[in-house]
């Protein structure tokens, strides 16, 4: 992982343990998470890929504190988030999420946005957050439109908002949930190179799910493959291209022999998802 030069000694390493989920386990017992381990480094890009509805988004909610657990126990740096005798995650600045829908106030500026949290979880005075606000937009590439509505900036810009206003908790894990699904290659492109550029700054855990298996080997400094549902860690493929990363990247014989492989991983599952689909409807 060449190329960091990160603030802060690294934190956030998760260790994922024989994590199972069941929805409604004295009904339907619909198993989401099945036994799934994965153990991830401190300030180390994490990228999630599977066919849609394995139980990937299931693991990041119970990171994040939303969802429980069935069995099995999730630590960060050590320190048990659920597991045995808690079965949920108690929310925490320390863990951030980013969804896919957008989830910026439209009704605050940009700069307002991203001091909300700090100011109401009085972790800053509002003077505080708004000037700290303002300097992280400007890393960003946002100075110009901190007094500006979402309405009123592209829809990249919103997001890459919307990872500031993360950002701002000085989280030790962001999850990310798709977030860039919606956009259109240039943008998503443009997107990419933004969040590296806001990792090599803070050196950030990053939990990352996608469908976009080159944005998965782009980014990532491992892809972590999983079953179709129940959700269990199939493959996982180390990224060892060199950082700083660029977009020519993806033209180089490693990227697309480690797409290759990926791709190889990934398409067994989802024909394996798309077969159960026939199954449940005959």
């Amino acid at each position: 992982m060449a190329g960091k030069s990160h603030k802060k000694e690294q934190t956030g390493a998760l260790s994922i343990k024989n994590v199972t989920k069941i929805y409604d386990p004295s009904g339907v017992n619909v198993k989401a998470v099945d036994d799934c381990s994965m153990e991830i480094a401190a300030g180390e890009v994490c990228m999630i890929v599977g066919p849609s509805g394995c139980g990937k988004t299931t693991l990041l909610n119970a990171i994040a504190g939303f969802h429980s657990i069935t069995e099995g126990s999730i630590h960060l740096d050590g320190d048990l988030l659920c597991g045995p005798g808690k079965p949920k995650a108690e929310q925490s600045a320390e863990r951030m999420v980013v969804f896919q829908h957008g989830a910026l106030f439209p009704w605050k500026t940009l700069q307002e946005n991203v001091a909300y949290g700090p100011t109401v979880q009085s972790a800053m005075s509002a003077g505080e957050a708004m000037e700290k606000a303002g300097q992280m937009l400007a890393e960003a590439g946002l100075g110009q439109f901190i007094k500006k509505y979402p309405g009123e900036v592209s829809s990249g810009m919103a997001r890459r908002a919307e990872i500031v206003r993360a950002l701002i908790n000085d989280p030790k894990v962001l999850l990310l949930d798709e977030p860039y699904r919606a956009m259109d290659a240039l943008t998503k492109q443009i997107m990419h190179e933004s969040l590296l550029e806001t990792y090599d700054r803070t050196g950030v855990t990053i939990f990352f799910i996608t469908h976009d298996l080159e944005e998965a080997i782009f980014l990532g400094d491992k892809v972590h493959v999983v079953t179709t549902r129940p959700c269990q860690l199939k493959k996982t493929v180390e990224v060892r291209i060199p950082r700083p990363r660029s977009f020519e990247t993806q033209s180089s014989e490693e990227f697309r022999t480690l797409l290759e492989e990926v791709n190889e991983a990934v398409h067994e599952e989802a024909v394996k998802a798309f077969q159960a689909g026939e199954r449940e409807m005959a």
